[in-house]
C-alpha cells in the first residue's frame, strides 16, 4: 500500500531534476553587468537592450503584476538613450546639476526604465527583484518621493508627464540658460489625452530646441488597437503641424534610433528654436513570441514558466 501510495504521489507531482531547477533558478538570477554610456556600434546596443528585457522579465515574475508589453518593445531606445552617449548624466550622481533629463510620461512601463537605470549603475541590479513590493523604492508607476537615482518626477497620470518635461525644458533654456537637455517618451495611446497636445504647442511656442519628445508607435494599449479604441493617427503629421521637427525610426535597430537622436542633438546644437519628435515605430513585447505585437500584454506579467520561455529566447536573440 505505501509502494503505492508513494508511485501515485510522483506520477501526480513529478519534481523536476535538480539540474533542471539549478539552470531555472540561474536563468532568473539577476547578474551583476553594467554598461557605460558612450557612442558605440548598434552590436553593443542590441546587447544592452537584451539585457534590459531579460531584467524585465526578472522584475515582473517576481512581482507577480506590471506591464510587460510596453516594456520590452522600448528597450531598443533605452539603450540607446542611455547607453549611446546621447543622455548626459553619472551613474555614481545622478543628482549631478549639468545633467540631461528624462522623463517617463509613460509611467506604467516603469520596468524598462528601472531597468536601465540599474544597467548603467544607478543602483544595484539585485534591486529590480523589489518592483512593486510594499516599501519599495520601485513602485508600479515612477515616485520622485521614493528617492531612486534617475526618477526625475513622479508619473503615470497619462499626459502629464510630457507637460512636467517641457516645463523642466522651459526652465532650463529660458531661466538657466543652460545646454541640458530634456526627454520623455510617452505611449501612443496616450496621444488621446489632450493635455499632451497643449504640452506640445508649448514646446513649439517656446522654441524650445533642448527638447525631445518620443512616441512609443506600437499601435497598442490596454484595450486593443489605437485605431478601434480612439484613433491618434495621422501622428506624424499631427506633430509637424505643432511644430516638431519630426523623425520616424525602426525602434527595434539601434542604427536608426540613433539617427533619430542625432536629428535633436543636431538640431539644439544649431539653435534651430524647433523641439523634436522621435516617433519609434515598435512591436509590443518585442524579442518574446508569444508575447510579440499582442496588446492582452500590456498590463500583465509572465507567470514562471513563461517567464523561464521568455528568457530561454532573449538568450538567443
Amino acid at each position: 500500500m505505501l509502494q503505492f501510495v508513494s508511485l501515485l504521489v510522483r506520477t501526480l507531482f513529478p519534481q523536476r531534476s535538480t539540474h533542471m531547477d539549478t539552470a531555472t533558478k540561474q536563468s532568473l538570477d539577476f547578474n551583476t553587468t553594467t554598461f557605460p554610456n558612450q557612442r558605440t556600434d548598434a552590436q553593443a546596443l542590441k546587447a544592452a537592450a537584451n539585457e534590459i528585457r531579460r531584467d524585465i522579465i526578472r522584475s515582473l515574475v517576481r512581482a507577480g503584476s506590471g506591464h510587460s508589453g510596453g516594456p520590452l518593445g522600448s528597450a531598443d531606445v533605452f539603450a540607446a538613450l542611455y547607453f549611446g552617449g546621447v543622455m548626459r548624466y553619472r551613474p555614481e550622481d545622478m543628482h549631478w546639476s549639468g545633467r540631461d533629463r528624462f522623463v517617463l510620461s509613460a509611467g506604467h512601463m516603469a520596468p524598462v526604465m528601472y531597468a536601465a537605470l540599474a544597467n548603467a549603475g544607478c543602483f544595484p541590479k539585485e534591486e529590480l527583484g523589489t518592483l512593486r513590493k510594499f516599501n519599495t523604492r520601485l513602485q508600479g508607476h515612477p515616485g520622485r518621493d521614493m528617492h531612486l537615482p534617475g526618477v526625475e518626477t513622479s508619473s503615470g497620470s497619462l499626459g502629464q508627464g510630457i507637460s512636467i518635461a517641457v516645463g523642466m525644458a522651459m526652465a532650463d533654456k529660458l531661466v538657466d540658460h543652460s545646454d541640458r537637455r530634456v526627454f520623455t517618451l510617452t505611449g501612443d495611446g496616450e496621444l488621446q489625452e489632450g493635455s499632451v497636445w497643449e504640452a506640445a504647442m508649448s514646446a513649439s511656442h517656446f522654441k524650445l530646441d533642448n527638447f525631445c519628445w518620443i512616441i512609443d508607435n506600437n499601435d497598442c494599449q490596454i484595450d486593443g488597437r489605437l485605431p478601434e479604441v480612439m484613433n491618434v493617427y495621422p501622428i506624424v503629421d499631427k506633430c509637424v503641424a505643432f511644430g516638431f521637427d519630426t523623425v520616424v525610426v525602426d525602434g527595434h535597430d539601434p542604427d536608426d534610433i540613433m539617427r533619430g537622436f542625432d536629428v535633436f542633438l543636431t538640431n539644439q546644437a544649431n539653435g534651430t528654436g524647433k523641439p523634436t519628435a522621435i516617433v519609434a515605430k515598435t512591436y509590443m513585447g518585442h524579442g518574446v513570441s508569444f508575447m510579440n505585437d499582442k496588446f492582452e500584454w500590456h498590463g500583465k506579467p509572465p507567470s514562471h514558466d513563461q517567464a523561464v520561455a521568455a528568457l530561454e529566447e532573449l538568450a538567443k536573440m
